[in-house]
């Protein structure tokens, strides 16, 4: 597996992301980036490849992994604005209690929410 991320620039998320994983996919596979399709679910893959890619960017930075077997990842700055309300919509009664506990509960809202994306890109599902 393969991940690396670099600041936006002068540039959207999606087009830093994008352009990332076509250097990425040069450098370790040799070959020019394939076509990418979407399932009806909204998973990008590769169209004709054996190789499974995931992105994210936040406002500052674009990431990207690359591996043989389906991955996700997902990234937030830190200092992004979240409503702490939204604990009770998305998060199961286990996270729910270790949030309520936590010392810092923005960060640890943000860390449930990029973990749950994470696992919705690399399932195909989305965020549960």
């Amino acid at each position: 597996m393969f991940l690396e991320g670099r600041a936006i620039g002068d540039t959207t998320g999606h087009q830093a992301g994008r352009a990332l994983l076509a250097e990425m996919y040069r450098r370790y596979v040799g070959e020019e980036l394939p076509s990418i399709r979407v399932t009806e679910r909204g998973k990008p893959y590769f169209e004709n490849s054996p190789w499974f890619f995931s992105i994210s960017h936040s406002k500052r930075h674009a990431f990207c992994a690359l591996s043989r077997k389906p991955i996700g990842i997902d990234a937030e700055e830190l200092d992004r604005d979240i409503r702490l309300s939204l604990a009770e919509k998305f998060l199961s009664p286990g996270e729910l209690k270790q949030f309520q506990s936590a010392p810092d509960k923005k960060r640890a809202l943000l860390t449930f929410w990029v973990l749950k994306e994470a696992a919705g890109k690399c399932t195909g599902e989305g965020l549960q």
